[in-house]
């Protein structure tokens, strides 16, 4: 199972709808595996292979990147767990439960990736606000202590999916919060960039550094938990768009760039630290077109809606086509 890493992209969107009809820590502290001993692991400095055909689980470098990784076709998954921040909970993605801070909704992708495989066992642990240090350690919220994410791991644990990282450092807080706050001093300006940059040091920059090292130590951690287990990372959404601006990402005008720039620095660093895992699951690449301007948004804008999705987090839409993705992976 621990063959080299498989990318799998936007192809691989289409179809599930026809099969199923952020929150911000603040935490800037050491990842979750560096933490709790280390960064061993198999692979975590493998080659990456493309998204295409269906591989031998040998990990052999050599082989093309047309090759396939991950199991056999027709591997009957067992137990599941679901690891991750608020784009792997969902919050108000109906239903949503509300009993703890972690606000895991049941139409999150990990539970349409289950309800695509009868036999598999789900134990979904994602939270709300969670960053690497959530896996290893207790994550502390406004309504009591999160247990670390890793315990929901045991050998005979099969399949893993884990989504982190854009609250490390409070990146994502960073960026939808703080800039949008700024926007005020300078509409027409870069007032987030300008701040940010004034000491000659980009804080955001340095974070993306150190996401890049956390997902590779937690993949580390997971292997080490679950030797056998298949291990899929799933990256972020396109949140920025592309071209313009828009009322529902309330920027300064010349911050736009700057969020396109961190948007796309955090997939990049997810993707290079999932280098250990058997597969990454492009989301940003999928989501291009979805951003939160977009005619069809798959992210939620800066005002919550109570029946669709929080602000700045996922619709249905997007959580339906990453379980797409993630079952196009395994």
């Amino acid at each position: 199972m621990h063959s080299r890493l498989r990318h799998v992209g936007p192809t691989a969107v289409l179809g599930l709808a026809l099969v199923l009809t952020g929150c911000s820590s603040g935490a800037g502290s050491p990842s979750a595996a560096s933490r709790s001993g280390g960064s061993g692991g198999s692979g975590a400095d493998g080659p990456s292979a493309s998204a295409s055909g269906s591989a031998s689980a040998s990990g052999d470098p050599s082989a093309g990147d047309g090759g396939s990784a991950g199991p056999a076709s027709g591997t009957a998954y067992r137990s599941y767990a679901a690891l991750g921040d608020s784009y792997t909970a969902a919050p108000l993605v109906p239903s949503t439960d509300t009993s703890n801070a972690c606000l895991r909704s049941t139409g999150n992708y990990p539970s349409l990736v289950a309800a695509a495989m009868p036999q598999v066992r789900l134990r979904d642990v994602s939270c709300s606000g969670a960053d690497s240090t959530s896996l290893a350690g207790p994550q502390q919220t406004g309504r009591g202590s999160v247990p670390p994410q890793l315990a929901a791991l045991s050998r005979t644990t099969d399949l893993v999916t884990i989504g982190i990282g854009g609250n490390d450092a409070n990146l994502f807080g960073t960026l939808v919060g703080t800039c949008s706050q700024l926007r005020g001093a300078g509409p027409g300006g870069s007032p987030c960039h300008d701040r940010l940059t004034a000491g000659g040091q980009d804080p955001l920059r340095t974070a993306l550094r150190e996401i890049r090292a956390n997902v590779r130590s937690d993949v580390a951690a997971i292997r080490r938990r679950s030797p056998h287990a298949t291990v899929v990372v799933v990256g972020y959404p396109q949140i920025v768009p592309q071209h313009g601006t828009c009322p529902q990402l309330p920027l300064a005008a010349g911050d736009y760039a700057y969020g396109r720039e961190v948007n796309r620095g955090l997939a990049d660093a997810v993707r290079s630290g999932a280098r250990g895992a058997d597969a990454y699951v492009d989301v940003f690449a999928a989501s291009a077109g979805h951003d939160v301007c977009a005619r069809d948004p798959w992210v939620n804008g800066a005002q919550t809606d109570p029946s669709r999705a929080l602000a700045f987090h996922p619709f249905a839409e997007e959580q339906q086509a990453v379980a797409e993705l993630v079952l196009k992976a395994i």
